[in-house]
């Protein structure tokens, strides 16, 4: 999609902080983090969201998971990390590209409050 902020960066018209790119995917530190160690990453491919994925996308969102870990670890994240796949306005998807964030380091707060 021409315009979608995601497909501008994995084409190089928007800078970004690169932590890792091939052929399919890239990843990248978010602008806002929230932790010590926040990154995306993203295929190259457009996909909106999690919701539009099928059987032909499986392998890619298998590897992104797999690289995800790696890139974790290579990020400095040895102790854990947290993955979050916003999925929808409902989900609190904000940029219609699939992305998975990768975050980690310091006091990262529980997901949700139990109570």
């Amino acid at each position: 999609m021409g315009d979608c902020l995601f497909c501008k960066i994995s084409r190089g018209e928007i800078p970004c902080r690169k932590v890792y790119e091939d052929d399919e995917v890239l990843a990248f530190h978010d602008i806002n983090p929230v932790a010590p160690v926040h990154f995306m990453l993203i295929p190259k491919l457009h996909l909106a969201s999690l919701a539009e994925a099928e059987d032909v996308h499986a392998s890619l969102l298998g590897r992104m998971l797999v690289l995800a870990s790696r890139l974790a670890r290579e990020q400095g994240l040895e102790k854990g990390f947290r993955t979050v796949i916003n999925t929808g306005k409902g989900g609190g998807q904000e940029v219609f590209h699939f992305h998975i964030h990768i975050i980690g380091g310091g006091n990262i707060p529980p997901m949700v409050r139990r109570g």
